[in-house]
């Protein structure tokens, strides 16, 4: 039997465990030594839509919805413009889009009312604002970036962001203007799920001065009671960004997204324990959220880091997503 020297012994170790791959369940779409000026990635909901089996005519209509709001992000950031005009004017897009569970379109409460949350946040100085349970405001991404900017607070709900809101000369419309045929056909049948939408919408991108913005908009849980508020308008939860690490943005089962401080969470791994994005993405997306409230904790996040690396996982059927970056690549996917 041959024998080796310590030093040689150690090399060989060395040489085994940098061949080593780990196995991620999401994606990673851009790796992280590449190195972009802009990237910007969406989501319209993670969930069991279709079974799997989504008609193609309704996929068609998802697909160009989602490249059409990407596309309102990329000219921004190509033109120079920041990362929170582009995450403010894409998720506007989606707002008006009755195909999502977000502004116009959105489900309904147990009253047949809609009760909108969002919320932004940037990464340069970790500043954020939300609103919750708003009723009246066309684009509550809009009034979450003014709750960020033009008050002292981070969360304003209900009446008051209303309120807020129409101080701040945001669009004011009825509530009935977020009640489409289709959530009014579900609501009137007592349909607790709905397979025909899509649901949450989000956005994060980093613009060309390395400046990372994650927002998030929703409807919230359909046939919701109490004034119930999920982990979308929730920073850390829902939503996330910090310039040293990632931007976050969630969606899913929301009251298992807010006790998991999933958003956040993927932030810390990569800030703490040098994860790669996809590496903190699948620890909490894949493990830690399921061991927290196993069937029914499910849903999905959409991440870019520091280094404009695209990232994404999901333990559900599917995710609608689509993302791109300045070096030209451009996906939309559903299910992976």
């Amino acid at each position: 039997m041959k024998h080796f020297s310590p030093f040689l012994l150690s090399f060989l170790c060395l040489l085994l465990f940098s061949c080593q791959s780990s196995v991620n369940t999401g994606q990673q779409a851009t790796s992280a030594t590449e190195q972009t000026e802009w990237a910007i990635i969406l989501h319209g909901g993670a969930g069991n839509f279709w079974n799997g089996n989504i008609p193609s005519e309704k996929k068609k209509a998802f697909e160009k919805s989602m490249l059409e709001a990407l596309a309102i992000g990329e000219t921004i950031l190509e033109n120079g413009g920041s990362s929170i005009d582009a995450v403010e004017q894409a998720i506007h897009f989606l707002e008006d889009d009755s195909l999502f569970n977000s502004g116009r379109g959105a489900v309904l409460t147990n009253e047949g009312t809609a009760e909108l949350d969002a919320s932004i946040m940037t990464g340069n100085d970790l500043n954020a604002g939300a609103v919750a349970g708003v009723k009246t405001v066309r684009h509550p991404i809009s009034a979450a970036r003014m709750v960020m900017e033009n008050s002292p607070h981070v969360m304003l709900s209900g009446e008051g962001a209303d309120y807020f809101a129409k101080e701040e000369d945001l669009e004011i419309v009825e509530n009935d203007y977020f009640i489409t045929s289709a959530r009014k056909a579900a609501y009137d049948k007592r349909m607790k799920k709905e397979q025909e939408k899509m649901g949450t919408v989000g956005c994060v991108a980093i613009d060309k001065n390395g400046n990372i913005t994650a927002g998030t908009s929703t409807g919230g849980m359909s046939n919701k009671k109490w004034g119930r508020v999920g982990d979308s308008p929730i920073i850390g939860a829902g939503t996330y960004a910090n310039n040293q690490s990632c931007g976050v943005s969630a969606t899913g089962w929301g009251e298992f997204f807010i006790r998991g401080t999933v958003a956040r969470d993927i932030a810390a791994l990569m800030e703490m324990k040098n994860y790669s994005s996809q590496e903190a993405a699948d620890e909490i997306i894949q493990s830690k959220l399921p061991s927290i409230g196993e069937q029914n904790a499910t849903g999905g996040v959409i991440v870019i880091d520091h280094t404009g690396t695209i990232s994404y996982s999901f333990n559900t059927i599917g995710m609608l997503y689509a993302f791109s970056n300045s070096k030209g690549k451009r996906k939309f996917g559903l299910y992976d």
